[in-house]
């Protein structure tokens, strides 16, 4: 009992501290906004918005959870309140399941920002719930482990935006996001296999237009085994290089 409170003492501290600070704020809800607004503007021809969705969706997650990572656990390391954290008796997975849970739901809430703005513009009806919201966490969770991948490797929260920017701008192009993962060059496809949001915005494609192109059981079989490997990678990293 004294550990779930823990956990949430942990959680809230960090909802009120890092999640509404404006980095979180850009990235994980303009920047997607923006890029949508870019296929509006520079399209000839109306635009389909249940096609942009899946992608907007995917990227609202994708920025919203490492920039969270980004701020929190970097700033935490600076100000050394992460050791005291350490020092808790607290299991090392627990106490990293707190501070990842955060982030994780905001990126889950960041994903239906995107939906509340298309509701307003198009009809939405015969959306596929339960594979979309199982997307919408397994994206959350592996974006978040890769958020906390990027930040303990570096010591500065600009460091940890630029580093989080190596992954995240390749993957707009290779995942499928607005650009078919099938209409890729060959040397380029296997990059794309061997990313996570290639197979959760594959799920949300599905959900949302039919138009998956992997088998949904597969998707979800290569997220689950994305999140596993990413939090072993993970904790094995702040054993590594946070506990001395």
């Amino acid at each position: 009992m004294k550990s779930w409170i823990a956990f949430w003492n942990i959680l809230l501290k960090d909802m009120r501290n890092y999640y509404l600070k404006p980095p979180n704020i850009s990235w994980g809800l303009v920047f997607p906004v923006a890029w949508t607004l870019m296929f509006f503007l520079k399209s000839q021809t109306p635009v389909n918005v249940r096609e942009l969705l899946p992608g907007v969706i995917s990227l609202s997650i994708l920025f919203g959870t490492t920039s969270v990572l980004a701020v929190t656990l970097t700033f935490e390391r600076r100000s050394r309140s992460f050791e005291r954290l350490l020092l808790a008796p607290l299991d090392l997975n627990f106490l990293m399941l707190a501070k990842t849970s955060g982030a994780i739901l905001f990126g889950m809430v960041n994903a239906f920002v995107p939906v509340l703005f298309a509701s307003l513009m198009t009809s939405l009806s015969g959306l596929q719930w339960i594979p979309m919201l199982g997307a919408i966490f397994l994206i959350a969770v592996t974006s978040t482990l890769l958020g906390l991948f990027i930040a303990v490797s570096v010591k500065e929260v600009f460091e940890a935006q630029t580093f989080s920017n190596f992954f995240r701008f390749p993957m707009i192009f290779l995942c499928g996001l607005f650009i078919p993962v099938q209409t890729l060059p060959l040397f380029l496809r296997p990059l794309s296999y061997i990313l996570p949001l290639t197979y959760g915005a594959d799920i949300l494609k599905f959900s949302i237009n039919q138009n998956g192109h992997l088998a949904l059981s597969l998707n979800f079989v290569v997220l689950l085994g994305f999140a596993t490997v990413l939090f072993a990678l993970s904790i094995r990293n702040v054993k590594r290089k946070w506990i001395y």
